[in-house]
């Protein structure tokens, strides 16, 4: 508050982005544990919230998303949902950041049901969700280990069409249907990531890989091993190793010999990166 003190001394005209900026400051990277921590920040954004209206500024949509955050970040759905409130009373609409704060902290507390009514309510508002809302349900579902819900949120997610899965979305769908052992599912997800545009990257390839590994899909899990190196992208060096030590104790060495001659014939590509890559001679 200093700060804003020396700035009316040198009679600089404060707005309401001048405020945010303070506010952002305050809250964005402030450590929220332990509990006298997150007080402490609430307090300090509570007094640049009077200050500006002592200064006859209000708060705006961006003000309230700042604060909104604090909360949400230290799981405290019922400050977020008052909070929330406080702004429609004022005619504040609330945007999609401001959806999403709430939304996340919502799923991330067990409380789907009331985040899902609220998308449902931004849909309502004409705020559209984006690809970061639908993700925080995933992710919860992905913590409950409900694949069948998620894979129905999905499906719901693409028949709205309010927005497009990104990478992430995919990444975090893929892992959760390779560890409910839904093969058939991952291959239809990955198949609409290919025809959305938006990926594979490499982390949809290590993810993918791995999972194929853990269940001993060898021979698929080199077909996109392939697939990977030929479109350019240096897997990670765990997940050579990965491959490796699995094709050997498969017994499956000719097929890893086959594969380090595609490594070597598209090496020219990654340059010294790969020549890094020493992988250990493997015993059974």
């Amino acid at each position: 508050m200093s700060f804003l003190n020396e700035m009316k001394v040198k009679g600089v005209e404060l707005n309401v982005v001048t405020y945010n900026v303070i506010l952002n400051g305050i809250c964005r990277k402030a450590s929220l544990h332990p509990e006298e921590r997150f007080e402490r920040t609430i307090r300090d954004a509570e007094k640049v919230f009077d200050e500006m209206r002592e200064s006859g500024i209000e708060p705006d949509v961006t003000s309230f998303s700042i604060v909104l955050h604090v909360y949400s970040r230290a799981h405290k759905p019922q400050l977020v949902l008052d909070k929330l409130g406080l702004m429609k009373e004022k005619g504040i609409c609330p945007n999609v950041v401001t959806y999403t704060s709430v939304i996340k902290c919502l799923c991330s507390c067990g409380r789907i049901e009331e985040a899902e009514d609220l998308i449902d309510e931004m849909v309502r508002n004409g705020v559209s969700p984006c690809a970061a809302t639908y993700n925080c349900f995933f992710k919860e579902y992905r913590g409950r280990k409900d694949a069948d819900k998620a894979l129905k949120f999905f499906k719901k997610m693409k028949e709205d069409g309010l927005c497009e899965p990104t990478t992430h979305t995919y990444g975090v769908l893929i892992a959760m249907f390779l560890k409910a052992d839904m093969i058939g599912v991952v291959k239809e997800i990955w198949n609409d990531m290919l025809e959305s545009g938006v990926g594979p990257d490499l982390d949809s390839y290590t993810v993918l890989i791995h999972g194929l590994c853990e269940r001993k899909k060898w021979r698929e899990a080199c077909q996109y091993f392939v697939e990977m190196i030929e479109k350019g992208f240096l897997p990670q060096k765990v997940t050579f190793e990965t491959l490796y030590r699995g094709l050997i104790q498969s017994d499956m060495l000719r097929t890893w010999r086959r594969l380090k001659k595609k490594l070597d014939q598209e090496s020219i590509t990654f340059g010294s990166e790969f020549q890094n890559y020493h992988l250990k001679p493997y015993r059974r």
